[in-house]
């Protein structure tokens, strides 16, 4: 059952679509790398659509009604959206979820240090990464430095040209016959991931000691009114510098930071905002913490989502808690995130019956998990039946897929957190070449057809 691919079934103007729309999502990547930047773009993008606080709604005591366009912001780091549909919350609703956090180095919170006249920062890595390909690499820094004070500074070096950019270096060819002889996993290990940042010494006695650290601090102060000890209160994270890029002759892809995951995450967005008199409530959830299980207070398993939807349906009149018990039992969800693309230069590690290739559109994956479906969500053969229907009735380009071969590794997504309340739940993204590399790659072509799927969804689920 090879699918067809989705370019040859564009027209000119297809085409032209789907090229717009890929460069608005060139562009919201390469401004939105980390979760705080994802939600204020978010948030913006959601205001010019017409979309209220949902907070402000609270405070102010309004009741919402059908055709309503609410969202809500968690911590800065998650966002849930909400356009209400003509049928009562409590018969379900259509939801779109993906995630906004991306494999990074975090800086430690004890950070800079000076050796041998080098200046770094010390670093964690953030979830699932090949410590070797962040080396030798131009990167950014980007988060927030929370003071005392109350007051929250943004911080963003590397990203404007002008700017300088910061890096882990390398080991030289020359000198690396041993580091050779190590398995991928150790070549670069991670406490070696420390990003240099500074050479230069402040002026200073000539018995002073650290006085390159010195002058790196000075520079923080004048830029940021950071000192020292404001490290323990920053959430600051190293990611790649620049935009994302089109890639190949002849433009069809993306390269860039963070495909995994918001290349799902932009088009369920987009598709939440196209959408218009709705049947049923349809609901766009972006969260953080997915690579590193979905824990803590902005991951999936938080009870924000389940919160938001208890305060919605009190603002329409009709709360309860075994109301929202079978809205969400009635709810039917798309997990937006993305699946590996069959790359021939690592053939052995799919079986090409089951893989996503690049051009043939969203992929559905039944289940996820590792090796004989651990951890998995498994999609009932019903609700797989429905929403091939909708794609079909709706002329959406898709394929069906595994993580590669039954015993090669596998992964998981945020699916099965909303499959234990009682929902159905399908894996549905973009394949993607590179995954958790500084640097993905994804199909235009495969972007389009996702959008058109989260938009098709949203109505006829």
């Amino acid at each position: 059952m090879e699918r067809a691919n989705a370019w040859k079934t564009y027209d000119a103007a297809t085409k032209k679509a789907v090229f717009d729309f890929a460069e608005d999502y060139r562009q919201f990547i390469s401004k939105a790398k980390v979760e705080r930047e994802c939600v204020t773009e978010s948030v913006k993008l959601a205001k010019a659509a017409g979309y209220e606080d949902l907070n402000e709604v609270i405070k102010a005591g309004k009741t919402l009604k059908a055709g309503d366009k609410v969202y809500a912001v968690n911590m800065k780091k998650a966002i849930v959206l909400f356009n209400i549909g003509e049928e009562p919350i409590e018969n379900g609703m259509n939801i779109l979820g993906a995630h906004i956090d991306s494999p990074r180095l975090d800086i430690k919170q004890n950070p800079l240090y000076e050796d041998t006249e080098l200046v770094l920062l010390d670093t964690h890595y953030y979830g699932g990464v090949k410590k070797y390909q962040w080396v030798a690499t131009p990167l950014a820094l980007h988060g927030v430095v929370a003071l005392k004070d109350g007051s929250v500074i943004d911080v963003t070096v590397g990203e404007d040209p002008s700017d300088p950019v910061l890096g882990v270096s390398d080991l030289l060819i020359h000198l690396a016959a041993e580091q050779m002889e190590k398995k991928g996993s150790k070549v670069v290990e991670g406490e070696q991931l420390d990003v240099l940042v500074g050479s230069m010494p402040a002026e200073g006695e000539e018995d002073e000691k650290e006085l390159v650290k010195k002058n790196i601090l000075n520079i923080l102060k004048e830029k940021y009114n950071i000192e020292e000890e404001d490290f323990l209160s920053a959430e600051l994270t190293m990611v790649p510098a620049g935009p994302a890029r089109d890639y190949g002759l002849d433009r069809s892809m993306i390269m860039g930071y963070g495909h995994d995951d918001k290349s799902c995450s932009y088009p369920s967005l987009i598709a939440l905002f196209n959408s218009q008199n709705l049947k049923k409530t349809g609901v766009c959830i972006l969260v953080d913490k997915e690579e590193i299980g979905s824990v803590g207070a902005t991951g999936m398993q938080s009870k924000f989502f389940e919160n938001m939807v208890a305060e919605l349906m009190d603002r329409c009149g009709d709360y309860s808690d075994l109301k929202l018990r079978r809205a969400l039992a009635n709810s039917f969800m798309l997990s937006s995130d993305v699946s590996a693309a069959f790359d021939p230069n690592y053939a052995s590690v799919f079986e090409k019956k089951n893989s996503a290739f690049f051009g043939r559109g969203v992929v559905f994956n039944k289940y996820t998990g590792a090796r004989g479906k651990s951890g998995s969500n498994d999609a009932s053969a019903e609700y797989v039946a429905k929403i091939r229907k909708i794609c079909d009735d709706n002329k959406v380009n898709f394929q069906t897929a595994e993580l590669g071969k039954v015993d090669a590794g596998g992964g998981g997504t945020i699916a099965y957190i909303l499959a234990n309340l009682d929902m159905n739940v399908i894996d549905s993204g973009i394949a993607v070449l590179n995954m958790h590399a500084p640097h993905e790659i994804i199909s235009k072509a495969d972007l389009w057809e996702a959008l058109k799927c989260y938009e098709a969804f949203l109505k006829d689920a």
